[in-house]
């Protein structure tokens, strides 16, 4: 179909269509007029996400993600919030409101699952494209009445996100509670056991009392060394077969003096001898006098010699004791060793039982200022006022859509007849009709009248 033939269809049919479009204006019109006025009411509530938490102080990346906002919005569209606006608003208390929920469900489930639903129909969640700020739209007959529904979704918002952030905290919160209790008894159990050690083993100072005991075992050690050396000269000296040989007899002055008086007296004995003979007295006198003398100075020897054994005796004695003394303070040391160790397990036990109490207890007291917190990260910008212009019906809108779609509705409609009874108004339509050429058009005679009697004025 061309354009001509379009135009002739309209121009031979224009009544329908005119008659069309008018009743679709009129209706529309009409229907616009006598449909209640709805009042939109808008709140606004803008989200902080990029501030820390206060209490923590840490940055919350789940906010920070593309889907938060949606999250948000499935929140503010949720039974939750529109059953919290039920409970703030105490819609349940009305009797006209309860009469209207037997009428509708005959008394069939929740007052308040029926008021949240009947809520949530005319409720509209956006959210800004550019910005965190979401608009709560609600309508009603009222304006009043959408307007304190919209601050009431704002206010249920509010606080059933702070709600949702708390209650985990609050369950946090009892179980760390529950585990500090846990670790203050480890704490307790680990001190008192080793206050319990320490007073079985009459320990005060471990470290003190260990230096003490490892001093007197070197000094025990050094003592029975000194005396085992001691001991071994002496025994040595008691081996050997020449007494007169032995250090202490060479270097005695009483034995170097009884020695250098014998070999005085033989030496005056020889001299005196040759003159005087052996059997003079003066002879006999002085070898009597040499007898005397190498009886002291055997005397003398035998007394250092038994001397020498004596102390070779007292030296094994103590040594004996010295080893019996070392041996009995090893074990010492080495019980307060072994004590010192189980005192370290003891006190490693109190610092690791210390430090998962510090770290639970810290955990339990932010957990529990979480848990207790009334602050959240949403505040309301805009809240609803009473709109004073209604928002449907919209009657210039309905009847600027009436007018285009009473056009299409017009058009469409001369169409349908023409196509139904189809008329040859063109040669364009004799051509499709009997599919032959046309050899030449003859305009109508009104059209000659017209040309004729416009000549005749000329």
């Amino acid at each position: 179909m061309t354009l001509q033939q379009f135009l002739l269809i309209l121009r031979a049919r224009w009544m329908i269509a005119l008659l069309a479009f008018a009743l679709t204006v009129a209706a529309t019109v009409t229907v616009s007029l006598l449909m209640a006025k709805q009042y939109t009411a808008s709140a606004a509530v803008v989200l902080d996400v990029r501030s820390p938490d206060p209490v923590s102080g840490l940055m919350l990346q789940g906010m920070m993600a593309p889907g938060y906002m949606a999250t948000q919005v499935d929140i503010i569209n949720s039974d939750r919030v529109a059953q919290a606006v039920v409970k703030n608003l105490r819609m349940e208390s009305s009797p006209a409101v309860q009469a209207q929920w037997q009428e509708a469900t005959q008394g069939k489930g929740l007052l308040r699952d029926w008021l949240a639903a009947a809520l949530q129909k005319n409720l509209d969640v956006k959210p800004s494209r550019e910005s965190n700020v979401i608009n709560i739209n609600y309508t009603g007959a009222d304006p009043q009445f959408a307007a304190a529904i919209a601050n009431a979704f704002a206010q249920a918002y509010m606080d059933v996100n702070l709600d949702l952030r708390v209650a985990p905290a609050r369950q946090f919160a009892a179980f760390f509670e529950e585990q500090t209790k846990t670790a203050r008894g480890r704490l307790e159990a680990a001190q008192q056991a080793l206050s319990d050690y320490q007073q079985t083993n009459g320990i005060t100072s471990a470290d003190e009392r260990m230096d003490f005991e490892t001093a007197k075992l070197n000094e025990t050690s050094s003592q029975l060394t000194g005396v085992q050396a001691m001991t071994t000269d002496s025994q040595s000296k008691r081996q050997n077969s020449k007494s007169d040989t032995v250090a202490e007899v060479m270097q005695s002055p009483l034995i170097n003096g009884l020695k250098a008086d014998i070999a005085r007296l033989e030496a005056k004995i020889t001299e005196t001898s040759g003159n005087l003979g052996k059997n003079h007295p003066q002879i006999q006198r002085s070898e009597a006098e040499l007898a005397t003398l190498k009886a002291q100075l055997d005397a003398e020897t035998r007394k250092i010699t038994a001397s020498i054994d004596t102390t070779y005796q007292v030296g094994k004695q103590r040594e004996a004791q010295l080893q019996g003394a070392l041996a009995a303070q090893k074990a010492r040391v080495l019980e307060l060793n072994k004590q010192r160790d189980e005192l370290n397990v003891l006190r490693r036990d109190i610092e690791s039982a210390q430090r998962a109490f510090e770290i639970v207890s810290q955990r339990a007291s932010q957990t529990n200022i979480e848990s207790q917190t009334n602050q959240t990260n949403i505040a309301v910008l805009n809240p609803a006022s009473p709109p004073p212009d209604p928002s449907k019906p919209r009657v210039l809108i309905n009847v600027l859509v009436s007018v285009f779609l009473g056009t299409l509705l017009g058009v469409g409609l001369a169409l349908l007849l023409e196509l139904m009874n189809r008329r040859v108004r063109s040669t364009e339509d004799l051509v499709e009709a009997l599919e032959l050429p046309v050899l030449g058009a003859i305009s109508s005679a009104s059209g000659m009248f017209k040309r004729t009697a416009l000549g005749a004025r000329a």
